[in-house]
């Protein structure tokens, strides 16, 4: 029995009847995009860890959930080969698990949000990226949002629905949180408006063919932008090929959620209040974003701290005491 033939049996008969949809969808994902391209055709038995560690190698520095879940669906699948005496060891038994970020997202910097900025005035996918940054946004959520969702009246996007991970099927969202109402700027409700068309056509379509992006085309639609981005930074072309990057591997669209999150920060927005805008199911993922420190928190906090006057000595500065504390983000570090 070669591997492909183990791999679709193991996952139709063990798996699909006991595992919800979406754990379905991830074992045929990791199954289709990094085990068989590898292993095939290889027979079943001539599998050892070698091969399997190889397999795992080469996703090295990707997020530590990608490797985790592709892990478990190469020992599942090998220690059911085992037990159902297919082979005579288990080649999956000790695999280690490589180098792997923690797989968050980092906010823009600065210099990446002026430029980015500057891009979607122009660029095809500008309101898409102008919309994640301003509402924090999932990907998933933007591809099922409607024009209906829209309420230009008091200047919110109403999230209701998201289209689901590796497939073009829209039903709720991420989580019964996701459900929520999240304000507009006053920027993008002008872009809103002039791109604005029937209630119930989807706000972001392909360029061509103009029916709903799918996960596939909406990346495309990312890498191009990011392409052009990369040009605009200062990457070095040949024959209209890039052959020196300079835009930061690491910018995802994800990056402009966890900015959103930053701002509301930056923004001194309460914690529970910001919780509800991300659509976190749970306030420890939003205190997650919220223990990235920035320099414009810092600053206000010191403000703040200046302002009120509690640290004057004495009784209400008598004693010549001053409220001028901090005054700078040295001064904080320092303490």
């Amino acid at each position: 029995m070669t591997v492909e033939r183990w791999a679709n049996t193991w996952l139709e008969t063990y798996k699909k009847p006991v595992v919800g949809d979406s754990q379905y969808r991830d074992y045929r994902f990791y199954i289709n995009s990094a085990i068989l391209p590898e292993i095939d055709c290889t027979r079943l038995g001539q599998i050892k860890d070698v091969h399997l560690q190889k397999i795992l190698n080469m996703h090295v520095g990707k997020s530590k959930s990608y490797l985790t879940k592709l892990r478990i669906t190469i020992s599942a699948m090998f220690k059911r080969a085992y037990l159902s005496k297919l082979i005579p060891h288990n080649p999956a038994e000790n695999l280690e698990l490589p180098a792997a970020t923690e797989g968050t997202h980092r906010r823009v910097t600065d210099y990446e949000r002026s430029k980015i900025l500057s891009l979607s005035e122009v660029h095809h996918a500008g309101l898409w990226v102008k919309l994640m940054l301003y509402t924090g946004l999932r990907p998933g959520e933007t591809r099922a949002l409607d024009w209906r969702h829209i309420d230009f009246d008091k200047s919110v996007v109403q999230v209701e629905q998201a289209m689901k991970a590796y497939t073009t099927n829209i039903g709720g969202p991420k989580s019964k949180a996701g459900v929520r109402s999240v304000p507009i700027n006053k920027d993008l409700l002008r872009d809103l408006l002039v791109a604005r068309k029937c209630p119930f056509e989807p706000v972001f379509t392909k360029p061509v063919s103009g029916k709903r992006h799918n996960e596939k085309s909406m990346l495309g639609m990312w890498n191009n932008f990011k392409r052009h981005l990369d040009i605009d930074i200062g990457a070095k072309l040949y024959l209209n090929k890039i052959i020196l990057s300079v835009v930061a591997s690491d910018l995802v669209p994800y990056c402009l959620r966890h900015t959103y999150c930053t701002d509301l920060q930056d923004a001194g927005i309460p914690i529970n209040v910001a919780r509800y805008l991300m659509g976190h199911s749970s306030i420890t993922m939003t205190a997650k974003i919220y223990t990235h420190t920035t320099e414009a928190t810092i600053q206000e906090a010191a403000k703040k701290i200046n302002d009120s006057g509690v640290y004057k000595k004495g009784n209400g500065g008598k004693n010549g005491g001053t409220t001028e504390i901090f005054t700078s983000h040295k001064d904080v570090n320092s303490l």
